[in-house]
């Protein structure tokens, strides 16, 4: 088990995750500050990006939007984000992000409690632009979620 400990983690610390759509980084995570209940991030979303459709079967996500006009669908329904609104997103609940807006939208995401095991914290509902990019490209620039520890619960 990871020890906690103190650490300020700075954006450019992360690395780009592109698969779902947008760019999702992982800040404060176990592998980074030990954290064992959950785990928190950022999302950059580009003018008609998207997040594609998923769901998290163990975790609850909280988001707050930093800047940018986003529509998020809950189950199919869409509903309107903006600026210093939060949401919370129950397990279970299918949900993407779509930046409907003509500037960068930034939303901060939070999951917990962590599944048990990485692979169990993420299902996806729909291939994501990035998948269909990647696809394409062929094999060779697939990239797998980064490792992270046993009890990780999963990187967004």
């Amino acid at each position: 088990m990871l020890k906690r400990h103190h650490r300020i983690v700075d954006l450019s610390e992360t690395e780009p995750n592109r698969r779902r759509g947008g760019d999702l980084r992982a800040m404060l995570t176990p592998a980074t500050v030990g954290s064992t209940s959950g785990f928190m991030g950022l999302a950059i979303i580009q003018p008609g990006e998207r997040i594609g459709e998923h769901y998290h079967p163990y975790s609850e996500e909280f988001v707050y939007v930093v800047s940018g006009s986003l529509e998020v669908d809950l189950d199919g329904e869409a509903h309107p984000l903006r600026p210093d609104q939060g949401l919370l997103i129950p397990i279970d609940v299918r949900h993407r992000f779509r930046n409907v807006g003509d500037v960068e939208a930034r939303m901060v995401f939070h999951l917990g409690p962590l599944a048990p095991h990485p692979s169990l914290g993420h299902v996806d509902t729909e291939e994501s632009d990035s998948d269909t990019a990647l696809a394409a490209a062929g094999p060779h620039l697939v990239v797998g979620d980064p490792p992270v520890p046993e009890r990780s619960g999963a990187v967004e």
